[in-house]
């Protein structure tokens, strides 16, 4: 195998290194725009869910009184 024809080997296979390593580079920025997309919806979830909570732990707070006050009134 001539000189020539090795170093056209190596050239051949740094040019697919290079396109491979494009590649993963877009698709490692596609998926960490993909994981911040994810990141604010759990903390958007996280926050309605403390919100939900919130009401539904007052609507218990609620619930004895308005049980005691039917009692009273029958």
């Amino acid at each position: 195998m001539s000189n020539q024809s090795q170093i056209d080997q190596i050239a051949e296979r740094v040019e697919r290194l290079l396109v491979r390593y494009e590649e993963l580079q877009r698709t490692n920025a596609l998926l960490g725009a993909q994981v911040e997309s994810l990141v604010q919806e759990r903390d958007s979830l996280k926050s309605r869910l403390g919100a939900a909570r919130a009401r539904v732990d007052a609507l218990l707070e609620r619930l004895p009184e308005a049980i005691g006050t039917h009692k009273g009134a029958a």
